[in-house]
């Protein structure tokens, strides 16, 4: 029992680390020091040294199969009885292929020597006991246990525990950009009960004890506690570890512990470097080569049978048989035995031992063809392609099946601010949604209409609303800016004070991001919440029904508040603000505020203020004419506001200074009114520093609404409202966002009420079920009113979905002073926690986060990439099916698949959300059922084709009228497909449709889904997403492309590829990928047909030689034949040749089917270019054997004219496979045909007794001074080549393939090409069949957004209804009534209308998401007008 329990003890021990300091060991020995153990700070990322170069190296290699063959035959070489050439000279071609890439290899190794060369020696500051003050060191001299102390600016030199940090708030900040890519500043903070310090640190006084985890590459969790002395404990997480290679900001002095060193920092186990992956041709290339090997043992063993055969015609032994020491002969089987050894030595060659050598040099060369393509190049991220996988390059142009994230991938991650709901009330923000749909790239000088936006508000003032408004109407939306304004300077608050840049200084904060324009009904409302909030006093008013007044209020403040946004200044982007601008008492700023009021009135009378956005003091414009009301529901039709408001873009959060009030007209009185709410407001303007484009909006929109956040510390964050005020609120805890509660909550105590409040925002799916049940209200009218409310919101949050709006939920809590204090104390528990700490700190998190009030919910609009919808249809095009996996609510993924074209408006659309197995497994068959009604009962054929068309052949006419198929499923219903094991029924499902929606999955769905895909349909999967809840999806399929966007790097660490734009896969794929796929294929089968057209001319010299493994080529030739004489074109081809333009394979995506079929390389044309190398071998060596046959010349002379036409031949056949020619092309083919004779003439006069007896000398000479060796030269190429030329000129001229089409097009002229392409097009398109699918469209004039929308339900009366679920149960012929009475309007291809089957399991009993509201939806891609879909429900 003793022993199990100290194993358990062990056990769980093992997965801690107990640091302590080191200090009171320094000076002693080393094996006194407690943190011993623990990996150094010195990082060593080259593999090798100067004495583990060459044996580490030489093992590394020959884990290559093709290298071990060779060495097995080098050593085979040197038994004397099968050798069949000099043993020194047959190691000659394996070591110069060793040591070419040995060559490689040290080169990188030695970068990478020099790298950790440099970084190890940086230096840092460490404390020193004996020197009782901080020494410089190096890093990699720092250990586990030291105290480092660092300065603003300087990189963290390990991963290291924060202990004590110069902000008084106890934060330091850091910028990650070196480890994740991400620009924005994060908050750590210091370990609790160290907050405390006023002094400096003192290390010496550390005698505390660090109990953390194991290291590990998670860099976003870490977890521990801290010891005391008398035995209590602190719990930390990762807010309080600085991270390895990440730079201290804002923070002047920050000291810390070193927790892990070295390799086991996280970040340098996240550094795995490039990954290695075996590529498609490689697969198939190692196939071959077996086959290869089966010849090889063939023709060996045909060599040992002919040699005993030979030998058994003697009746006595021959002259050369000679016998051993004691005079015996071998025995005619043993004889055959060793020939057949000798025969593997002699025809070693057919394996292509330099094929791997010569692919890795091609991929190296196609890598930086990809490398410098301009059009892969961002100018606005300043990134151009990254290629981590170089061994994958071939596989991007055989692509069948591609799985796209949604949110950073498709769309740009820029979260824009569109509308929202409070209390129940709609407020759509018409004038924003104006703003953004202004064109986006636009010319160089809007940086004058920025800066003029920005001016003060009374210096625009004077032109009059109205006039301002024309002005903005002309002046669209801009991103790029010029650097001068022409604005006169006494107009301005105040000099930017930064660099003009047309790259925002901080994350999410370009001006598409934070302008937003306020509602003109919403304003008022806000304003008459904010003069609530000052009526509020700490006698805490009795718990009654919220209003509308308050629950705005409280909506506003959970914006401003409930995230964990940093603010900056604008003069120095990098400094935050902590220090609240000071404010008088907010009755006197009331009395102030009230005669502003009168004065601006009397400025302007009966106008209303319709021209700029409210700045943080504008008052006059925020409130209006009138005095608010406290009902502000009633205030909906007198709002004073007519037009729409453009934010102040730079965020001024002063006041107008003198010269602005001035030039205003109004009197010098006016100062006075402001004074007391700008006391400390002339501060710079504020940027918003936020982890996620997300929190940034909200803040932004905030904002807009003069809800200003001033600063943020640990324990307090400051609000300025509308009128000036600030309110500071105590930050009593706050718990982070996380992907599994999918929510935010922050704990703060009211400056006025003294009330403790969760503030809350999540997914809805996640709020919803955590709000306060309206049956347990006591008051009936209140439940009413709870219930209304709830229903409302629902159906304004399934309106923003369809708009493809990303939707947050709002909801607050009060709770009292006992309970917190309880949950408080159940919270420390769960931090100090080692084991099981995440799951109690959910449990702590679920404990709070219950019975929440619904305040209102965002929509928030991430606008889709540039180029996207283009690039999905030329993928669609080229045969690839694209999937969309995404963690957004279902209706906002339908709504961007119909945006970006992955789905059209004629498609017939599968929708399926069930939990239930049972229910799931039926609606598969019954969907399987009704598509089979129109594409057949058979399966298509995924493996040939990659793209989805029946597989028996229909009738022109009933082709035509089938409608393409959509299918759109959610995480849940993923769980019963993988649980129930219906993944087949599934796939053959997904096999009929041409687009796939997933979504509300998880990480790990997303993985699955690519591994079921990939592995039941052998399919070639590319991935590609943004994020870290991408990674597990980019690792699982066959190519992992990630997007260096908003989200840091982690999925471009992770991936094989790496890009900046969704756009950039077109040409990544449909013309590098071709192109890659199409040198490399040609050039693998190339090599095949080289190396066994040579060695065959061996093979069939030894039925003339007795079998007896002798040779008519001398040697070195041999060697020289594939090491320098044929080995350069290949290289050059697989490199430069390009069978068909970029432009054209732009042009026309259906090329990119031929990789997908592998037509390049596949069984076929391997065997194919076999046979044809048997059969140009017979041709090159029986022609000379016939023209030399009675003649008396020796064997070398015989091998030298056999060995010419061969390379003669095999160059010329390079030539005929090229499709580009170029100067490098010829000069390389002419220059190796050259290289042979130069070398063989020079080789053949120094060669006097190379090889005794049979010598080369002077042999070429000879042979030059024949015209017999001319005539043979010439004539036999020509008769080998014949059938080749011939068959490649047959198809040249009726060949079908759409290469050989795309190339003759490629030839013509420019203008002819560009018709050819059209008319090309033209007949990809379906023909509509005339009387049956073409009908007189009548377009329909864009209806008003809120009007479309109020008579959408109108659409869905039950007859209806009726009538269209009969369509679905009669079939193609309703379908074609169907058309009848409702044409597609607004798109002349669109000649069938969309039908979507929303397929539900039995819990939802009614049509929901997406289609809830009706049979309609609005359409609004950009650059196709309003449409209407037809959508037909099924309910099972």
């Amino acid at each position: 029992m003793r022993k199990e329990g100290k194993k358990r003890w062990k056990r769980k021990e093992d997965k801690k680390r107990v640091v302590v300091s080191n200090l009171p060991s320094e000076g002693r020995s080393y094996k006194e020091n407690p943190n011993r153990h623990y990996c150094g700070n010195q990082i060593k990322t080259s593999k090798y040294t100067v004495l583990s170069f060459i044996p580490k190296n030489i093992f590394e290699q020959l884990h290559r199969f093709a290298n071990l063959y060779f060495l097995g035959i080098v050593v085979l070489n040197f038994v004397p009885v099968v050798n069949a050439f000099q043993p020194e000279v047959s190691m000659i071609p394996i070591c110069i292929i060793l040591a070419v890439t040995a060559i490689k290899d040290a080169w990188e190794d030695l970068r990478r020597y020099k790298s950790d060369k440099v970084i190890n020696n940086q230096e840092c500051i460490v404390y020193s006991r004996k020197e009782r003050s901080y020494v410089q060191k190096c890093w990699k001299d720092v250990r586990v246990g030291d105290f480092i102390q660092m300065k603003c600016n300087e990189i963290i030199p390990a991963d290291i525990l924060l202990l004590f940090s110069s902000d008084p708030s106890g934060i330091c900040h850091l910028e990650t950009a070196n480890l994740d890519g991400e620009t924005n500043l994060k908050q750590r903070r210091v370990v609790k009960g160290f907050s405390e310090q006023v002094v400096q640190f003192e290390p010496e006084h550390f005698c505390n004890t660090i109990v953390c985890e194991k290291p590990n590459n998670h860099l976003n969790k870490f977890k521990g506690y801290m010891e005391h002395p008398d035995q209590t404990r602190t719990g930390f997480g990762s807010e309080s570890l600085l991270l390895r290679g990440c730079t201290i900001r804002n923070t002047e002095v920050a000291v810390g512990i070193v927790i892990y060193a070295g390799h086991e920092t996280k970040a340098m186990l996240n550094n795995s470097g490039p990954r290695y992956k075996r590529s498609q041709i490689e697969r198939r290339m190692n196939t071959d080569i077996f086959f290869c090997i089966g010849l090889l043992f063939l023709m060996c063993l045909i060599g040992a049978v002919g040699h005993r055969l030979w030998n058994g015609t003697f009746e006595e032994h021959p002259p050369f048989d000679v016998p051993d020491a004691k005079g015996s002969f071998l025995p005619l089987a043993l004889g055959g035995f060793y020939m057949f050894l000798t025969m593997i030595i002699l025809l070693q060659v057919l394996i292509p031992v330099s094929l791997y050598v010569s692919i890795e040099l091609v991929k190296l060369g196609q890598v930086f063809f990809l490398h410098n393509d301009l059009d892969l190049y961002d100018e606005e991220t300043n990134l151009s392609i990254q290629c981590r996988a170089l061994n994958i390059t071939e596989d991007l142009g055989q692509i069948q099946y591609v799985f796209s994230d949604k949110t950073g991938t498709l769309t740009e991650n820029k979260m824009v601010f569109r509308r929202c709901t409070i209390m129940g009330s709609e407020y759509s923000h018409q004038e924003n949604a104006k703003r953004l749909e202004t064109p986006k790239e636009l010319d160089s000088d809007s940086e004058e209409w920025t800066q003029y936006q920005c001016l003060s508000f009374p210096a625009r003032w004077a032109q009059g609303p109205a006039t301002l408004r024309g002005q903005r109407r002309a002046q669209p939306l801009r991103r790029c800016h010029s650097a001068q304004v022409p604005i006169q300077s006494h107009f301005r608050q105040r000099s930017v004070g930064r660099c003009e840049s047309s790259q925002p200084p901080v994350a999410f904060s370009s001006s598409i991001e934070k302008d937003v324009t306020p509602d003109k009904n919403l304003l008022p409302k806000v304003q008459d919440a904010a003069l609530w909030l000052e009526t509020l006093s700490d006698s805490k008013p009795a718990k009654s029904s919220p209003s509308t007044t308050s629950s705005i209020a409280d909506f506003f403040l959970a914006l401003t508040i409930c995230n964990s946004v940093m603010v900056s200044t604008t003069t120095e982007p990098r400094q935050r603000v902590t220090m609240p601008p000071s404010t008088k008492a907010l009755g006197t700023s009331l009395e102030k505020i009230q005669q502003l009021f009168h004065r601006l009135k009397l400025l302007n009378l009966s106008q209303s203020f319709s021209s700029t956005a409210p700045s943080d003091t504008d008052l006059g414009e925020s409130l209006g004419d009138n005095m608010p009301t406290t009902d502000s529901e009633e205030r909906d039709d007198a709002s004073v506001y007519s037009g729409g408001y453009s934010t102040d873009g730079g965020y001024r959060n002063s006041t107008w200074d003198q010269g602005n009030i001035q030039g205003s007209g109004l009197d010098a009185s006016l100062e006075e009114v402001l004074e007391a709410p700008a006391l400390g407001l002339a501060s710079p303007e504020l940027y918003y520093e936020a982890e996620s484009p997300d929190e940034a909006a909200l803040v932004h929109a905030a904002h807009a609404y003069s809800f200003t956040l001033m600063s943020r510390t640990p324990e307090q964050v400051t609000v300025r409202l509308p009128q000036g005020t600030c309110l500071t609120f105590d930050v009593l805890c706050t718990l982070g966002f996380d992907s599994v509660r999918k929510r935010m909550s922050v704990v703060v105590r009211h400056p006025l009420t003294g009330e403790i409040i969760i503030y809350t925002k999540g997914a809805d799916s996640v709020i919803m079920d955590l709000l306060e049940d309206p049956a347990c209200v006591t008051d009936t009218d209140v439940e009413k009113k709870m219930r209304k409310i709830r229903a409302r919101t629902q159906k304004h949050l399934d309106l923003y979905a369809r708009d493809g709006l990303r939707t947050l939920c709002i909801a607050k809590k009060v709770i009292t002073e006992d309970d917190f204090r309880r949950w408080v104390s159940f919270r420390c528990e769960a931090e100090a926690s080692l084991d099981n700490r995440d799951d109690l700190l959910m449990e702590t998190a679920q404990h709070l986060e219950n019975q929440l009030t619904l305040l209102g919910a965002t929509g928030i609009e991430d606008r889709l990439q540039e180029g996207v919808p283009d690039t999905i249809a030329a993928l669609r095009e080229a045969g690839i099916q694209l999937w969309v996996l995404t963690g957004d609510k279902q209706e906002t993924a339908v709504n961007i698949a119909y945006s970006c074209r992955l789905l059209d408006q004629t498609d017939t659309v599968y929708s399926i959300n069930t939990e239930s197995q049972e229910t799931c497994e039926s609606i598969l068959n019954c969907a399987l059922e009704e598509v089979k009604q129109f594409h057949g009962p058979q399966k298509p054929d995924r493996k040939l084709s990659g793209f989805c068309l029946p597989s028996e052949t229909l009738p022109p006419t009933s082709r035509a009228a089938i409608p393409e198929v959509g299918l759109v499923i959610d995480g849940k219903t993923l769980n019963a497909i993988f649980q129930g094991k219906l993944e087949m029924k599934f796939l053959e499902l997904t096999q009929y449709c041409r687009s796939v929606l997933c979504c509300r999955s998880t990480p790990l769905q997303k993985s699955m889904i690519v591994k079921l895909v990939r592995d039941k349909l052998s399919v070639m999967t590319l991935s590609i997403g943004d994020g870290a809840n991408d990674v597990s999806m980019i690792q699982a399929a066959d190519i992992g492309i990630g997007i260096s966007g908003q989200e840091g790097m982690q999925a471009v660490m992770s991936s094989d590829f790496a890009i900046s734009r969704f756009r950039h896969l077109k040409k990544l794929l449909l013309v590098h990928g071709h192109w890659c796929y199409s040198r490399l294929a040609r050039m693998v089968v190339y090599y095949f047909y080289k190396n066994v057209c040579y060695v065959n001319l061996l093979f069939w010299y030894q039925f003339f030689c007795g079998f007896s493994g002798s040779t008519m080529i001398d040697y070195w030739q041999m060697i020289f034949f594939n090491l320098f004489f044929t080995s350069l074109p290949p290289l050059v081809f697989g490199v430069l040749d390009k069978d068909i333009s970029g432009e054209t394979l732009l042009a026309l995506p259906e090329l990119y089917k031929s990789g997908q079929n592998s037509e390049c390389y596949n069984p076929m044309t391997f065997w194919i270019s076999i046979v044809d190398a048997f059969y140009q071998s017979l041709v090159c060596f029986f022609i000379p054997y016939l023209t030399y046959r009675d003649s008396d010349i020796d064997v070398f002379t015989f091998g030298t004219p056999i060995n010419t036409i061969s390379l003669t031949t095999i160059l010329l056949y390079q030539a005929m496979e090229m499709k580009t020619w170029t100067i490098i092309h010829g000069l390389v083919l002419v220059g190796s045909f050259l290289m042979y004779f130069v070398a063989s003439l020079v080789y053949n006069a120094t060669c006097v007794n190379c090889n005794s007896p049979t010598n080369p000398y002077w042999v070429m000479e000879g042979q030059l001074s024949d015209p017999t060796f001319y005539l043979v030269c010439f004539l036999t190429p020509v008769m080998a080549l014949l059938p080749r030329y011939f068959f490649l000129s047959l198809q040249g001229t009726y060949g079908k393939s759409l290469i050989l089409k795309a190339q003759k097009i490629d030839k013509l002229p420019t203008d002819k090409r560009d018709l050819e392409m059209q008319s090309w097009r033209s007949r990809q398109r379906p023909v509509p069949i005339p009387g049956k699918a073409q009908h007189t469209h009548h377009p329909v004039p864009p209806v008003p957004e809120r009007a479309f929308r109020a008579s959408t339900p109108k659409s869905s009366s039950p007859p209806e209804r009726k009538y269209k679920e009969d369509w679905v149960l009669h079939g193609e012929k309703c379908s074609r009534d169907h058309l009848k009475d409702h044409p597609c309007p607004g798109d002349s291809s669109a000649k069938l209308s969309s039908r979507e089957y929303l397929l539900l399991g039995p819990s939802k009993t009614t049509t929901s998401g997406a289609y809830s509201s009706g049979q309609t939806d609005e359409y609004r891609p950009s650059s196709r007008g309003s449409h209407r879909r037809s959508q037909s429900s099924l309910t099972i």
